[in-house]
């Protein structure tokens, strides 16, 4: 009948201009267009990556300045409808940072009207305000900086699968559920906080002891319930979990994605159609920029070198997501000045051009001009890192350092020796992840020691029956990442595919055979983070009696103390250790084969 009705007005109006409306008032309203922009594992990141060239120019990439820029464009773009989110681990990495226990990040992201960000695990590593990094002295909080940064934040940091470990609560120190409700356009967009379950490998566990991280997908189920109950009609997760996807020039293709080890997607897949609209991903800092099950999910190198964008629209009636209208642009690079050749500012492709004409880049057709209100936000952390980062060491780098992770690097190596050497012991052995950074040769300064070993980890000493060393190996090197631990005093073998079988062969430097008999000890040294469990050696050092583990640090050292140290005692020089303490065996590129 209405059909009907519709036709006889349309007849009775003729052309006339009573009912030169009639037509135009029956045309559907435009979507609401809501802007998703995602950063991840910014480390600290407040300064650009500065690149020397060739041709003596300096090419910058990234940093806090240039990314206020990029962020206050894609506003500009859609006014009032960017929603901007980080997936966690803010703090830690940089002087900067670290001096100021991240206090300058959060100032940082308070001027870029940050929304929300998730707790990632290096959220955890500063411990109590103040020097030291683990609770040590009657009052002490482990979670004393983190709490202040709370504080400090004008925005929320969310983790919905957190939760108190003797009461099973969430924790009231967070200030919220681990959820937040906003609204956007006048869309009640909800965003659920999520941090690896992982967090007590990839941190200090001391610090998280008192704390419980949950399964990530009924953690997520029950938020996004929850949010739903009270009026969410876009749920977003912003989570500190991660994968990896090699080829971004198509969101609709995931054949690149490596969907065997991302936490992100097997979390995806345990939650019903429809409980999440999209997702900010982080931790592995690898990229992604693709559609799951018509869910948009990125996630960026980190380190401030680039930003994601997912675009939503939502039916205006509906109040639901237009999926077929969701747009994806990956990992956007973050450059104030390009090559005008390539187009770029990554200093790694551009280091070894012999001329770069660099030319003020440009953003949504628009030139990229870095915010000048962040320098003096930076500047009073900035001069503590000065006066650190160049404090001489009375130490030389012989030679330049290369650190390794999915491969032996001298870095590694000589981090080893120092653990072994500061504990006379039989091993030392250093996870690959706590090397962040390679060395120049020449005069070396505390700044560069600390990007190197930006943690404050101390020397530590776990005494081992030879099971138990055989067992500790296996799970280092068991990892699905394909990282490599450093070794002093073994010489080990190790499959080519990474997996949980991957250690092959174990024998003492020189080709001795390792005793594994349970009345033969060893002392192995190690960061106090891996003493503790960390990086999956949780499994075989719980098992082992208190009494045989040291986490008093060897005299009083922290690791980059002891790297000091031991180049002193050598002269004041650090020269590069031989390779071929790690040897292969199998068949080369199984690892992509498996995929």
């Amino acid at each position: 009948m209405r059909f009907f009705r519709l036709i006889a007005l349309a007849l009775a109006c003729g052309a006339t201009s009573a009912c030169s409306g009639f037509w135009t008032r029956g045309a559907p309203p435009e979507p609401i267009h809501i802007t998703l922009v995602g950063i991840n594992d910014f480390h600290g990141q407040v300064e650009p990556h500065r690149t020397p060239l060739k041709d003596g120019q300096v090419v910058e990439e990234g940093g806090a300045a240039t990314l206020a820029a990029y962020v206050a464009r894609l506003r500009a773009a859609n006014p009032g409808g960017v929603v901007l989110l980080d997936a966690g681990d803010m703090f830690q990495g940089t002087l900067p940072s670290n001096l100021t226990e991240g206090a300058v990040v959060i100032d940082v992201y308070n001027h870029l009207g940050v929304d929300a960000a998730a707790i990632g695990n290096h959220e955890f590593d500063y411990g109590p305000v103040g020097p030291g990094s683990m609770a040590q002295r009657p009052g002490d909080d482990a979670l004393g900086a983190l709490k202040a940064r709370i504080g400090q934040a004008r925005f929320p940091m969310l983790s919905a699968n957190l939760r108190d470990a003797s009461t099973g609560a969430r924790p009231a120190w967070t200030g919220n559920d681990g959820t937040y409700l906003m609204k956007v356009k006048g869309v009640k967009v909800g965003i659920i906080g999520l941090s690896t379950e992982d967090t007590p490998k990839v941190t200090n566990p001391a610090n998280v002891s008192s704390l419980r991280f949950l399964p990530l997908a009924p953690a997520a189920l029950e938020a996004s319930r929850s949010l739903r109950a009270r009026g969410a009609e876009v749920v977003v997760v912003v989570a500190h979990a991660g994968g990896k996807c090699a080829d971004l020039s198509n969101p609709r293709d995931t054949s690149s994605c490596d969907e065997g080890d991302a936490e992100i997607l097997s979390m995806l897949k345990r939650l019903p159609p429809g409980t999440v609209d999209a997702i900010v991903a982080g931790h592995t800092h690898q990229t992604m920029g693709h559609f799951f099950a018509q869910v948009p999910i990125i996630e960026t190198t980190g380190l401030a070198r680039s930003l994601g964008v997912v675009e939503l629209f939502v039916d205006p009636d509906s109040r639901r997501i237009l999926p077929e209208r969701s747009r994806i642009q990956a990992a956007i690079p973050l450059c104030a000045k390009v090559d005008a050749t390539q187009g770029t500012c990554d200093g790694r492709r551009l280091r070894n051009e012999p001329q770069v004409r660099l030319e003020p880049a440009s953003f949504m057709a628009e030139p990229v001009v870095p915010d000048a209100q962040v320098a003096p936000l930076l500047a009073p952390a900035l001069e503590l890192a000065r006066e650190a980062q160049n404090r001489q060491l009375g130490l030389v780098a012989a030679t330049p350092l290369a650190r390794g992770y999915t491969e032996e690097g001298v870095l590694g190596n000589l981090v080893a020796d120092v653990l072994r050497a500061s504990a006379n012991a039989d091993v030392g052995l250093m996870n690959p992840g706590g090397v962040r950074a390679d060395l120049a040769a020449g005069p070396l300064t505390f700044g560069q020691v600390f990007e190197v070993l930006p943690f404050d980890n101390t020397v530590a000493v776990a005494t081992l029956t030879g099971p138990e060393l055989s067992r500790l190996l296996h799970l280092a090197y068991g990892n699905d990442m394909g990282s490599v631990f450093a070794v002093s005093g073994l010489e080990v073998t190790l499959e080519r595919c990474p997996g949980p079988g991957r250690l092959s062969g174990v024998a003492l430097a020189g080709g001795q055979p390792l005793v594994v008999d349970s009345r033969k000890m060893y002392r192995v040294a190690l960061p106090d983070f891996l003493a503790r469990g960390g990086d999956g050696l949780e499994p075989l050092l719980s098992t082992v009696p208190p009494e045989r583990i040291e986490m008093t640090p060897v005299d009083g050292l922290d690791l980059r103390e002891a790297l000091v140290a031991y180049g002193k005692a050598r002269g004041g020089t650090l020269e590069a250790p031989d390779l071929g303490r790690v040897r292969y065996t199998g068949v080369a590129g199984c690892q992509q084969e498996a995929r």
